[in-house]
C-alpha cells in the first residue's frame, strides 16, 4: 500500500499510483498522520500493479521494514516510494501517506487505500477535485507538486473523506504477498 512509481530505469509506462504525483492531488510540507502503527507487521512486501481500462499492469515490487514511525524501503524496490505510513480511516478504507524517493517530488504525497479482500487493496490519490468548493478554499494553499498543499491533519481527513466518498475506477491495485506479523 504505497505510493508506486516505477523507476525510469526500467522502461516501463507507469506503475500503481502514478496518479499521486498528478496534478489535482493533495500534498503536505511535512507529514500529517499521527501516531502511525505497524499495520502490516514488521515487514512488508508489495506487488502494485497499475489498472486502466480495465486491465493491469506490472507488478511492481518492493519490500518495506517498520523502523519504528513508518515502513522504510529495503533495498531497491521497482518503484520509487522511500517511506510509507498507513493509518485507517474508516473499517475497509486506509489513508497512505508516502515519501518519494524522486528528488523532484517535494513533500509528502497521499493516497486513499480501500481493502478489496485481507490482502488486496485499491489505491487512488486523494484528490482535491473529490471535495467540494467550500472545502478546497478552506484547506487548500498552493505549493509543493500539486495544486493543493494541505497543512493540519484535519484538512487531509477532509480531502480523504472525499475521495472515499466518490466511486473510483482507476488507480492502482496493491497486494501484500509477505509480511512478519
Amino acid at each position: 500500500m504505497v505510493v508506486i512509481r516505477p523507476h525510469r530505469s526500467t522502461g516501463r509506462a507507469s506503475g500503481p499510483l502514478v496518479a499521486l504525483l498528478l496534478a489535482g492531488c493533495v500534498d503536505s510540507a511535512a507529514p500529517l498522520l499521527r501516531d502511525p502503527k505497524p499495520v502490516f507487521g514488521p515487514t512488508v512486501r508489495l506487488h502494485g500493479y497499475s489498472l486502466s481500462d480495465g486491465a493491469a499492469a506490472g507488478p511492481e515490487v518492493g519490500t518495506f521494514r517498520w523502523d519504528g514511525t513508518q515502513y522504510q524501503v529495503v533495498g531497491r524496490p521497482t518503484f520509487e516510494i522511500a517511506a510509507f505510513t498507513a493509518v485507517a480511516l474508516s473499517s475497509d478504507d486506509m489513508v497512505i501517506q508516502a515519501r518519494s524517493s524522486r528528488r523532484q517530488v517535494e513533500g509528502i504525497e497521499y493516497a486513499l487505500a480501500h481493502r478489496l479482500v485481507d490482502g488486496a487493496y485499491h489505491l487512488n490519490a486523494i484528490d482535491e477535485a473529490d471535495a467540494d468548493e467550500a472545502t478546497r478554499a478552506q484547506f487548500c494553499a498552493a505549493g509543493g507538486s500539486s495544486s493543493c498543499r494541505v497543512a493540519t491533519p484535519e484538512a487531509l481527513l477532509a480531502f480523504a473523506r472525499a475521495t472515499a466518498a466518490k466511486p473510483q475506477r482507476r488507480g492502482s491495485l496493491a497486494i501484500i504477498v509477505g509480511h512478519g506479523r
